[in-house]
C-alpha cells in the first residue's frame, strides 16, 4: 500500500480502524465496490455501507467524530466513481495487494470483497450466470471459480489452481469488463456509463448516510 496515493492510504487506515474483528481493507473494498458497479442489481447505498462498517439499523456508524461519517462516505463514493470511469474507458485499475518479497499479485483479498457484494444479491447473480448470453455466463463463471478458490470450495486440483492463480489478475479484468458492458446495456445508457450517485453535502433533514433511518440532525449530523 505504500506506493498508493495518500487518499487511498488514508481510506485504508480508516477501514483498518473500524472496531470490527475482520474489517474490510482497501483491496477488499475495491473488489466490493466493483461488484456493486457491474452487478445485476442496484443496491441502496445505505445497505452496502452497513456491510462495510458492520452496523445495522439499530447501531450508529463507528466513528467518534460525526464529520468522519461524511468524509468516509465521500471517500468511498469517490473510489466508486473512479471504478465506473475506468470501466467506461475500458481500462479498469483494480487495487491489488502485492507480495513484497517477489512482486506477485495477491488477488485473493480483492475477490473476497467482490464475493461479499455478490452475497448481498445471490439470486440475481445466479440468474445472471444462468442467462443466455455466453459472454456474461463465462464472466460470472470465471469470477465464481476464483471465489471458490478463496473460500476453499473449489473442485480443481492443485495444478489447475496454480495455473488459475497465475492468470487470475488478467481474468478478473476481462470478466469485469464483460459484466460492465452487460450492466450498461441493461441500464439503457447510450454512453455506456451507469448512473452514479454524486457525493453531496447532507442536509440536516436528509436521511443520515449511516443507514439508521433517522434524519441527519438527529443522528450523525
Amino acid at each position: 500500500m505504500k506506493n498508493l496515493p495518500s487518499r487511498f492510504r488514508r481510506l485504508d487506515g480508516a477501514l483498518a480502524d473500524l472496531p470490527l474483528e475482520e474489517p474490510m481493507l482497501l483491496t477488499e473494498l475495491d473488489g466490493f465496490l466493483t461488484a456493486l458497479v457491474v452487478g445485476p442489481d442496484t443496491i441502496p447505498q445505505s445497505e452496502w455501507l452497513q456491510s462495510i462498517w458492520g452496523s445495522d439499523d439499530s447501531v450508529d456508524p463507528p466513528f467518534d467524530d460525526p464529520a468522519d461519517v461524511q468524509w468516509f462516505v465521500d471517500a468511498v463514493m469517490a473510489r466508486y466513481a473512479e471504478i465506473v470511469r475506468d470501466l467506461t474507458r475500458g481500462k479498469p485499475q483494480p487495487i491489488f495487494d502485492t507480495d513484497d518479497r517477489n512482486g506477485d499479485i495477491l488477488w485473493e483479498a480483492w475477490i473476497d470483497g467482490f464475493a461479499e457484494a455478490v452475497a448481498l444479491r445471490p439470486e440475481s447473480w445466479t440468474a445472471l450466470g444462468d442467462g443466455t448470453d455466453p459472454d456474461t455466463a463465462d464472466a460470472v463463471a470465471q469470477i465464481r471459480a476464483l471465489i471458490a478458490i478463496v473460500t476453499n470450495e473449489t473442485t480443481l486440483d492443485s495444478v489447475e489452481v496454480n495455473a488459475l492463480d497465475e492468470r487470475a489478475p488478467a481474468q478478473i479484468i476481462a470478466a469485469v469488463l464483460k459484466l460492465h458492458a452487460v450492466h450498461s446495456q441493461d441500464a439503457g445508457a447510450s454512453s455506456g456509463t451507469p448512473v452514479v450517485a454524486t457525493p453531496a453535502k447532507i442536509g440536516r433533514n436528509d436521511p443520515c448516510p449511516c443507514g439508521s433511518g433517522k434524519k441527519s440532525k438527529r443522528c450523525c449530523g
